[in-house]
């Protein structure tokens, strides 16, 4: 396997075309040279680095997060690098995860304190959210 075009790059990385060429421009993935007939030949650590790129995805690093693990992993640095990146992500996913239970909890309250029934006027959802209280 030597070079591939776009579409067997995304077939073996698992992703689509489109993310092939997005991830191009967002610079993360470095652009390929073009065969004569204007195809593009990806070489073969392109899957590799897509496959990086997904996984890093689903642990939620945002692509400016992704940039910089590539860069450390192409640089071989020193993983208290790596590691203080993915601390610094961690430390936002719980932020977020306190602030969705916050959301839960309060309409949670909401729903429970909501009948379900009769005129839409004296729901207390909908008085919560015109009040800005809620129960």
């Amino acid at each position: 396997m030597s070079s591939l075009r776009v579409s067997q790059l995304a077939e073996r990385a698992g992703v689509g075309i489109d993310t092939v060429r997005y991830y191009e421009r967002a610079g993360l993935i470095p652009e390929p040279p073009r065969r004569a007939s204007g195809y593009r030949e990806y070489p073969a650590q392109a899957v590799e680095r897509l496959r990086f790129i997904r996984r890093a995805k689903a642990l939620g690093f945002t692509l400016e997060e992704i940039a910089g693990l590539l860069t450390l992993s192409d640089q071989r640095a020193d993983a208290q690098d790596v590691r203080q990146l993915a601390v610094e992500r961690l430390e936002q996913i719980e932020t977020k995860l306190r602030e969705l239970q916050r959301m839960r909890d309060g309409l949670r309250q909401l729903v429970d304190a909501c009948p379900g029934h009769g005129d839409s006027e004296a729901c207390p959802i909908l008085s919560a959210l015109n009040d800005g209280a809620t129960p």
